[in-house]
C-alpha cells in the first residue's frame, strides 16, 4: 500500500506499513531479489556491490533537511550517486528509519514511472540486513538491525554518470513530557567519513526553551521565539554516529527533562538533566536582568599596533551593545592601573560620549600587571539588582607587581566578593592559559582565545553578543523530597558542582549518577528575569534505556577533564609533585575512565597504541604521570598551553557533545584523531591487529580464554545478534575483524569473516 499524498502533515501516520513482500501464483510471500548494487548511505561501506564488478556505484554526498512542526518530523534525504562502470546500472537504496516512519515521497532523475519506496517493519528488515551481510561477508549493516528500512530500486544510473536521488519520509518524534526527540540513523564506525549536510527547521506552537545535540555541535538560529533553525558546525559535518536533537519548550519560566542510562554497577544509572530558558523574543517583552560591565584592557607594548586598535574597536561595540540604564566602567593597565571611573557609571549619552573619547586616547606602552588591574576592577562596589561582569583581557604574562600565578589566583577570589563573573580573554598565545582558564570558571564565566592571526575585535564581538543578557543568573540545584527536604544519598558525581549562568539561546546541563528507582526531584533556584526564584522538576525512571549510552560517556568526558584540571592546576606554585598519593588518585581514575569508556586525550592517547598492556595499570598510570607533568602541570604558556585549554574546553563546555574519533589538538594546534579505538553503544572497544577487544574484558584473563567461540553468520551467531538486539548493542558486532566482548558476565569470542 502506498501513502498516500496530501499536503497536510501528519496525514501519512493513519497509512499502513508496508514491504516489499509480494505474493506468487499460488499466494504465498516471497522476497523480491536485491539489484546488484545495494546502496545505504548510512553505512560506513556505505554501498555494496553483488554483482561480479565491484565498487559500482558510489555516493558522492548527502544533503538532509529536516522539518519539524511541534512533534512531526519530515525528513528529506538527498543523495547524490556515481557510477564508475561502462555500463548502465540499477541501484537499490536500503535506509534504516525510526520506528513510526511513513514515506512520503521518493523521486530520482530520469524515472519512466513515478518511483516506490517501502517501508519494512523490523523483522523483515532483519531478514534483509541478514542476507546483504551473509552474502557481502562484512558485519556492516548488523549496527541497524532493530530499525525499520526503506526499500526502493533507482533505474537507471548510467554509464559514468550521476544520479540524484530524494527520499522524503514523516514520523512522530519521541516524545518525554515538554522534550521532544529527533533521531536520524547513522553508522557510529569512525570509517564512516562522507560528509552529511543537516540542516533542521523548528516550528514550535509552544516557546522554544532549548535546543541541544549530545551527538553534534551545532549552529542554532532563533528566528522567532517558536521557530528556530539548526545546522552543523562545520567540523562536525563528517562525524560519524546517529544525530541526535531534542527541544524543550515552555510557557514560561525554567523548563527541564531528564535522560537516564541504567548501570546497576553505580546502583541505579547516569542522568543528564537538560534545562531550558525562554527564547529571546519573551525575554525582550520582559525585564531582563540588567549588566554592570568592566571592560578591563591590556595597554602593555606589545600590544602595540594593530592589536590594540582592534581592542579599542571592540571595547567600542561592547558600549554600543549596552542598554539605557545598565551599567558600565572601563579598566586599562601595563605598569600601573587607570580607570575611565572610580565606580561603574550609567549607561547614557553623556557617559559614552566620554568613555569613547577616554577609549581613543589609549596608547601602548609598558609591562603587564594583571595582578593589580585584576584587583581594582573586582573592589569596586557592585550595583544592586544588577549581574556584575568584567571582561579580562591580556596578550602576556605578569611581569609587574605580583607575577605568581597562585598569588593572582588567589587574589582574583579574595577580591571577588560581589561574585563578579570574570570573563578572560587571552590576544595570542604568550599567556598563563591555566590562569585565565580557572580565574574564569571559578567565577561562573568562560575563558576565550584569539589565535594568530584571528580578529581580536571579531572574536570580543562574539563573546560579548553571547552575554546579551542572563536569564537565569546564579543557578543553584538540589535534590529534595515530596516536603522539600534534602534527599539524601540520592545523587552523586555530579558535574558541573556550580552550574554556569543560562543566557538566551542557551542551555542548562547537569551530568552525574543517581541512586534507587524512586522518583527524583530537583530544586532549581536562581535570579531568574531580576527576581529570585525556584523551580521545581520531578522525573521518574521509566524512559531509562541503554540507548541513552550518550548519558554516561559524556559524564565521562567531563569527569575526565575535571580530573586532568585538577592536575594542571596543581603547576600554579611552579611546581608540582605528581607522585604525591592524592595525584595518584586523581591520575589512577583519569587512566580507569579513559580506558573504560575509549575516552582519550593527549595524555591518555598512548592507551591506543598497538602493544600497550592494558591491564599494566601501574605502568599506564606512570606514563600519564609523565604525560601530565610535562604537559599539564609545565607547560603554563605558549601554543601548548592554549591548546590544552582548547582541550579542556571542549571536554567540558555545556554543551559538549560526543566525540568518537577522540579529536584533540596537539601543541601545535594540529587536530588528532585515534582511529583503533572504537565508542558503540554503550561500549568502548580497543584493535589489537586483527582483533577488537571490549574494555570491560581488557583486563580480563578471559581475553586468550575465552567462555565461548561463535562463528560469523553460524546459529549462535544469529542469536547473538537478535539478544545484542534486545540490549540495544547490536553495534558490538558489527566491527570488522573478530570481536572479544563482554554478553551477560560471559566473554564471548565473536569469529569475523574471512578478509
Amino acid at each position: 500500500m502506498k501513502c498516500l499524498k496530501d499536503n497536510r502533515m501528519g496525514i501519512c501516520f493513519l497509512g499502513i506499513l508496508v514491504s516489499l513482500l509480494v505474493s506468487d501464483a499460488r499466494g504465498q510471500v516471497t522476497v523480491r531479489p536485491l539489484a546488484g548494487n545495494v546502496i545505504v548511505p548510512q553505512s560506513r561501506i556505505r554501498a555494496f556491490s553483488v554483482a561480479p564488478e565491484r565498487n559500482v556505484i558510489t555516493i558522492t554526498d548527502v544533503n538532509v533537511q529536516v522539518d519539524i512542526l511541534d512533534k512531526v518530523a519530515t525528513t528529506t534525504i538527498d543523495i547524490g550517486l556515481k557510477n564508475n562502470s561502462r555500463s548502465r546500472q540499477e541501484a537499490e537504496l536500503i535506509m534504516p528509519v525510526p520506528d513510526g516512519a511513513v514515506v512520503r515521497g521518493f523521486t530520482f532523475q530520469g524515472a519512466g514511472k513515478e518511483p516506490i519506496a517501502q517501508i519494512l517493519a523490523k523483522e523483515e528488515a532483519r531478514r534483509i540486513y541478514n542476507r546483504i551481510v551473509s552474502k557481502m561477508r562484512d558485519p556492516a549493516l548488523l549496527e541497524f538491525v532493530g530499525y525499520n528500512l526503506v526499500r526502493s530500486s533507482v533505474f537507471p544510473v548510467e554509464p559514468n554518470g550521476t544520479q540524484k536521488v530524494r527520499l522524503t519520509y514523516e514520523h512522530i518524534m519521541a516524545s518525554d513530557g515538554k522534550r521532544h526527540d529527533y533521531i536520524l540513523p547513522r553508522s557510529e564506525m569512525l570509517q564512516y567519513k562522507l560528509p552529511w549536510k543537516i540542516t533542521v527547521n523548528i516550528r514550535s506552537t509552544q516557546l522554544i526553551a532549548s535546543v541541544y545535540s549530545p551527538s553534534h555541535e551545532l549552529d542554532i538560529k532563533h528566528k522567532s521565539d517558536k521557530k528556530a533553525t539548526v545546522t552543523l558546525k562545520k567540523n562536525a559535518l563528517d562525524q560519524p554516529g546517529p544525530f541526535r536533537l531534542s527541544y524543550l519548550t515552555s510557557e514560561h519560566g525554567v523548563t527541564a527533562s531528564f535522560y537516564c542510562y541504567p548501570d546497576p554497577k553505580v546502583g541505579g544509572g547516569y542522568f543528564l538533566l537538560l534545562g531550558g530558558v525562554p527564547a529571546p523574543k519573551e525575554v525582550s517583552q520582559k525585564s531582563a536582568i540588567k549588566r554592570e560591565v568592566t571592560v578591563v584592557i591590556d595597554k602593555s607594548g606589545s600590544m602595540n599596533g594593530e592589536k590594540i586598535e582592534q581592542v579599542k574597536e571592540a571595547s567600542r561595540q561592547i558600549l554600543a551593545g549596552l542598554k539605557d540604564g545598565e551599567m558600565f566602567n572601563i579598566i586599562v593597565y601595563s605598569n600601573t592601573v587607570e580607570m575611565f571611573a572610580r565606580q561603574p557609571v550609567v549607561m547614557n549619552r553623556q557617559n559614552e560620549r566620554a568613555a569613547r573619547n577616554y577609549i581613543m586616547g589609549i596608547r601602548a606602552n609598558g609591562g603587564t600587571n594583571i595582578h593589580d588591574a585584576l584587583v581594582e576592577a573586582l573592589r569596586q562596589k557592585s550595583t544592586e539588582g544588577m549581574l556584575s561582569m568584567v571582561l579580562f583581557l591580556t596578550d602576556g604574562l605578569p611581569t609587574v607587581g605580583r607575577t605568581s600565578e597562585k598569588s593572582i589566583r588567589e587574589a582574583a577570589v579574595k577580591a571577588n566578593s560581589d561574585k563578579r563573573r570574570i570573563f578572560t580573554l587571552g590576544v595570542g598565545v604568550d599567556v598563563n592559559a591555566p590562569l585565565l582558564d580557572r580565574i574564569a570558571t571559578e567565577s561562573r564565566a568562560t575563558s576565550t582565545y584569539v589565535l594568530p592571526k584571528e580578529d581580536v575585535e571579531v572574536k570580543v564581538g562574539q563573546l560579548f553578543k553571547k552575554l546579551s543578557g542572563p536569564i537565569l543568573a546564579g543557578p543553584e540545584w538540589e535534590v529534595v523530597q515530596a516536603d522539600g527536604r534534602e534527599a539524601l544519598g540520592r545523587v552523586r558525581e555530579v558535574i558541573p558542582a556550580k552550574l554556569p549562568d543560562v543566557f538566551a539561546d542557551d542551555q542548562m546541563v547537569l551530568l552525574g549518577q543517581y541512586v534507587g528507582k524512586q522518583p527524583l526531584t530537583f530544586l532549581i533556584r536562581g535570579n531568574y528575569l531580576g527576581e529570585k526564584k525556584a523551580f521545581r522538576f520531578s522525573f521518574d525512571f521509566d524512559q531509562a534505556t541503554t540507548r541513552n549510552a550518550f548519558v554516561p560517556r559524556l559524564w565521562a568526558s567531563r569527569k575526565i577533564a575535571q580530573l586532568i584540571d585538577a592536575v594542571r592546576q596543581l603547576g600554579a606554585n611552579g611546581t608540582a609533585d605528581t607522585s604525591d598519593p592524592k595525584v595518584k588518585e586523581l591520575v589512577d581514575e583519569i587512566v580507569r575512565l579513559s580506558t573504560e569508556y575509549g575516552i582519550l586525550t593527549e595524555y591518555t592517547a598512548f592507551l591506543a597504541r598497538e602493544g600497550t598492556n592494558l591491564g599494566d595499570m601501574p605502568a599506564l598510570s606512570r606514563a600519564t604521570r609523565e604525560n601530565l607533568d610535562r604537559r599539564a602541570v609545565g607547560t603554563r604558556s605558549g601554543m601548548g598551553a592554549v591548546s590544552q585549554s582548547y582541550n579542556f574546553k571542549r571536554m567540558s563546555q555545556k554543551a559538549a557533545s560526543l566525540n568518537y574519533r577522540n579529536e584533540f589538538y596537539d601543541g601545535e594546534m594540529k587536530r588528532v584523531t585515534i582511529s583503533n579505538v572504537q565508542q558503540v553503544n554503550d561500549r568502548a572497544f580497543y584493535r589489537k591487529g586483527n582483533r577488537w577487544i571490549d574494555s570491560r574484558v581488557v583486563n580480563s584473563s578471559k581475553e586468550s580464554a575465552p567462555d565461548e567461540t561463535i562463528d560469523f553468520d553460524s546459529p549462535e551467531f544469529q542469536q547473538l545478534v537478535v539478544r545484542l538486539v534486545q540490549q540495544n548493542r547490536q553495534g558490538s558486532i558489527s566491527l570488522r575483524g573478530d570481536i572479544l566482548l563482554d554478553v551477560d558476565g560471559k566473554v564471548v569470542l565473536v569469529k569475523g569473516p574471512g578478509q
